[in-house]
C-alpha cells in the first residue's frame, strides 16, 4: 500500500488486481468494495471526512488515472499501472462471461442502462447481465436491493457518481453479498456507447483527461483540480516520510 495525501492506494498491478478479483468472483468470496480513485476524489477527501472514511473502509483503492501514479513517487512506492474503472470492469465482465457468473449494472439513465445491458449481451453471448437505472429515490432502495439480491451477481457495478455510489455499496455491502462491488462513475454510459472513451492513442499517452476536456469543454471547472492536486502533493510536508 502507498498512502497519497491520506488515501491508501493498492500497489497491485492491473494484472494482479484483475487476477485477485477474478478469484474472488469465481470462489464466491466475502463481499469486497473496490474504489477506483482519481485526483478529483483524492482532493474531495481532503475536505470531506465521509469520503476519506469510505476510502479507508474500502477493501481496495486503485489508481484511476495518471495523477495518482505520478504522485506515488513522492510517497515511497512508485505505482506503475493505472487500474481504471473502465478497464477493470471490462476485464471482470469478460471473466464473468467465461465462467457463467452474473453481472449487475446499477446507474445511468434508464435508456443508457438498457442499452449497456444489450451491448454487453451482444459482445459476450451467454453473459448473465441485468441492470437498473440510477434515477431512483431513497424510498425505492428496498426494491432495488431485492432486485439485486434476486439476481445474485458475482460482480456489482454501481455508477451513481461519487460519493453516492460508494455510500450505497458501503451501506448495503453485507446484505448484497456480491463478491466484487465497484463504483464506476460514468462507465455504464461508455458500455452503452452514449459516451465515448478517449481513443487508444490518447490513453497510451496518458492524456485521456485532456481528450475529455477537449471533447467536453464544460468540464473545465472540474479539471482545475489537477493543478491543485499537483501543488498539494509537491507542498505536502508528509511526502517522502514513508521512505525513511
Amino acid at each position: 500500500m502507498v498512502n497519497i495525501l491520506g488515501v491508501p492506494f493498492s500497489t497491485l498491478t492491473f494484472e494482479e488486481t484483475v487476477a485477485r478479483l477474478q478469484t474472488a468472483m469465481t470462489n464466491g468470496d466475502d463481499p469486497r468494495h473496490i474504489i477506483t480513485a482519481n485526483p478529483e476524489i483524492i482532493m474531495i477527501a481532503q475536505e470531506n471526512e465521509t469520503v476519506m472514511r469510505l476510502l479507508h473502509e474500502a477493501d481496495l483503492v486503485t489508481p484511476d488515472g495518471i495523477g495518482a501514479v505520478w504522485a506515488s513517487q513522492y510517497y515511497g512506492t512508485k505505482l506503475h499501472d493505472r487500474v481504471t474503472g473502465a478497464e477493470l470492469s471490462t476485464a471482470l465482465i469478460e471473466h464473468a462471461a467465461a465462467e457463467g457468473l452474473g453481472v449487475f449494472l446499477l446507474g445511468a439513465s434508464e435508456y443508457s442502462n438498457r442499452l449497456a445491458v444489450a451491448n454487453l449481451q451482444k459482445q459476450h453471448p451467454g453473459l448473465r447481465v441485468a441492470g437498473h437505472d440510477g434515477y431512483f429515490k431513497d424510498e425505492d432502495t428496498d426494491f432495488i436491493l431485492r432486485e439485486i439480491k434476486a439476481f445474485g451477481p458475482s460482480l456489482l457495478l454501481v455508477g451513481l457518481g461519487m460519493p453516492r455510489q460508494e455510500l450505497f455499496i458501503s451501506a448495503h455491502k453485507a446484505e448484497l453479498a456480491a463478491p466484487v462491488m465497484i463504483g464506476i462513475g460514468g462507465v455504464i454510459d461508455i458500455f452503452a456507447g452514449t459516451v465515448k472513451r478517449a481513443p487508444k492513442v490518447w490513453q497510451n499517452m496518458r492524456l485521456e483527461w485532456l481528450y475529455r476536456l477537449l471533447s467536453q469543454p464544460s468540464r473545465w471547472r472540474r479539471q482545475l483540480v489537477l493543478p491543485r492536486f499537483v501543488i498539494t502533493v509537491l507542498t505536502d510536508k508528509n511526502r517522502g516520510k514513508e521512505r525513511k
